[in-house]
């Protein structure tokens, strides 16, 4: 049974910075792990994944430079380190596995969602 565990969301002022954390029970490092976004009324955003055998992680244009994911494959965590943030950041965001790239209807875990508020 796999299961993702994210924390570390919270309410920052502009410019401001959070690191989330998704901790991976029961999964086996394959394919791709990802952090998606989805804010009211927008569809689920891919905004950075690690994929099994890529060379480096790959990154939305809107957060490259400011976003950096990580793994801790010893601690089953997965990490997004988020900085320089802005309001649009603002989202549910969600830990992803089993799945490939940014496409959202590919990943087969989830976990629950961890709220990023950036306020201006």
């Amino acid at each position: 049974q796999v299961q993702l565990v994210e924390s570390g969301g919270g309410s920052v002022q502009a410019g401001g910075s959070l690191r989330l954390s998704c901790v991976a029970s029961g999964y086996t490092y394959s394919t791709c792990m990802a952090w998606f976004r989805q804010a009211p009324g927008n569809r689920r955003e891919g905004v950075a994944t690690f994929c099994t055998g890529a060379g480096t992680p790959d990154y939305a244009n809107s957060v490259k430079g400011r976003f950096t994911i990580s793994q801790d494959k010893a601690n089953n965590t997965l990490y997004l380190q988020m900085n320089t943030l802005k309001p649009e950041d603002t989202a549910m965001y969600y830990c992803a596995a089993g799945g490939w790239w940014f496409i959202a209807a590919d990943y087969t875990y989830w976990g629950q969602g961890t709220q990023v508020t950036v306020s201006s």
